[in-house]
């Protein structure tokens, strides 16, 4: 899956030893690298408000073309690695409606409220529901999805494989089964009926897989041959542990997980990346054993997931994907912290490979511009980084204060 009909063999810019792709197989077979792969805005967790374009005035990329141009441009100024394909996939359906401006209905029924940063979950469709409830609710139908969409990804992807030199990642077209129940029925309602009612949570998890299953046979049908990993998100974390037990983890959520996963690789043999915000660190060992490769954010102020204790415990098993601080050091640090941190973080979480640089979630609006290009200065430098080091054509200087 690393290479390509076409031969991308010409180092990518600044970096004359590897090619993305090279470089991108080597930190997930846990080898050394000249430099980490680096993201920015190619899954739903690495985005940035405004899009990269906001980058530009720190990087004489012109701001006169169409915003996607731009975009384009900033990512490849800053060396990224990675392009992406796909997202979450929305068949047809009679719930999903716009109600005002900022609210709307999604296809599941989700009352959602739009925050002046993203949309939050606010209603609750199934909360209080019954087994009779769930038999009679109007699911979404997988089979009602526009297969020109289907198309389209798969044209994307193609040409992203075949004609770019980059890794392509393939967005995930499913939510997860748990954030669902919790945004369906509230978190207080699902959380207490995974201790007290798991009848109903099974057969709210066996109806999602069903969707699902269909769902993953369309998306990775047209795109799996295309791609070099794929993504997967559901939140199981807290600041301080995750939201149950590893036991009770194991018995409700990991077999439909693990399910997924399987029946996923039916069809590709992309990666496989997990995204779970919070202290995870005891359900870790369940993740790999069902097939995880990649752990995302890496949320390094949370119980537990300090990157040297990762490392340490799972570095053999894993590749790290992310851990530059979100809550304070990026909005509230400066150029030169940051790049002291990334620089850190790359000795860590690096050795030996398994290290993919991307910020802990997505760069949202308090981030200074300053910061985010200080990160990926630093992370293409790789470990000869310092202050001020112009090496690879960097100069860390502009924009240290």
């Amino acid at each position: 899956m690393y290479t390509s009909k076409r031969q991308h063999d010409s180092p990518p810019p600044g970096t004359p030893s590897l090619t993305y792709r090279q470089r991108f197989a080597r930190t997930i077979a846990h080898q050394e690298v000249d430099r980490p792969p680096m993201d920015l805005n190619a899954t739903d967790m690495t985005g940035i408000d405004g899009g990269p374009r906001r980058l530009a005035g720190l990087l004489a990329v012109d701001t006169t073309t169409a915003p996607d141009k731009q975009d384009e441009a900033v990512l490849v100024a800053l060396d990224t690695d990675i392009r992406d394909i796909g997202g979450v996939l929305e068949p047809r359906g009679e719930l999903a409606r716009q109600i005002s401006s900022t609210e709307r209905i999604n296809n599941w029924g989700i009352g959602q409220t739009f925050n002046g940063h993203h949309y939050e979950a606010t209603g609750r469709p199934l909360e209080g529901a019954s087994i009779e409830d769930l038999e009679r609710y109007p699911w979404p139908d997988p089979e009602r999805l526009d297969r020109a969409i289907i198309r389209g990804l798969r044209q994307k992807a193609k040409y992203l494989f075949e004609e770019t030199p980059y890794v392509v990642c393939g967005r995930h077209p499913v939510f997860g089964v748990m954030e669902l129940g919790c945004w369906m029925c509230g978190f207080d309602d699902f959380l207490y009926r995974m201790a007290g009612d798991q009848d109903f949570v099974h057969r709210f998890f066996q109806i999602v897989w069903k969707y699902q299953k269909r769902i993953i046979e369309l998306y990775y049908d047209a795109v799996g041959p295309y791609i070099h990993f794929t993504t997967s998100g559901d939140d199981f974390g807290t600041q301080k542990g995750p939201f149950c037990s590893p036991g009770m983890f194991k018995e409700l959520v990991a077999p439909y997980m693990e399910e997924r996963i399987r029946h996923t690789r039916q069809f590709t043999d992309a990666v496989f990346f997990h995204h779970s915000c919070g202290s995870i660190y005891t359900l870790l060992g369940q993740l790999i054993g069902m097939g995880v490769k990649i752990l995302n954010p890496i949320q390094p102020r949370a119980k537990d997931m300090e990157p040297e204790r990762l490392k340490r415990d799972f570095g053999g098993k894993l590749t790290f994907y992310g851990g530059i601080d979100t809550q304070i050091l990026l909005p509230q640090g400066t150029p030169r912290e940051v790049a002291a941190e990334t620089k850190r973080l790359i000795g860590i979480l690096g050795a030996s490979g398994g290290y993919i640089l991307s910020a802990a979630h997505t760069l949202q609006e308090d981030v200074p511009a300053e910061n985010i290009v200080a990160m990926y200065q630093t992370g293409r430098a790789g470990r000869c980084c310092a202050d001020g080091d112009e090496r690879n054509g960097l100069n860390l200087s502009s924009v240290n204060r």
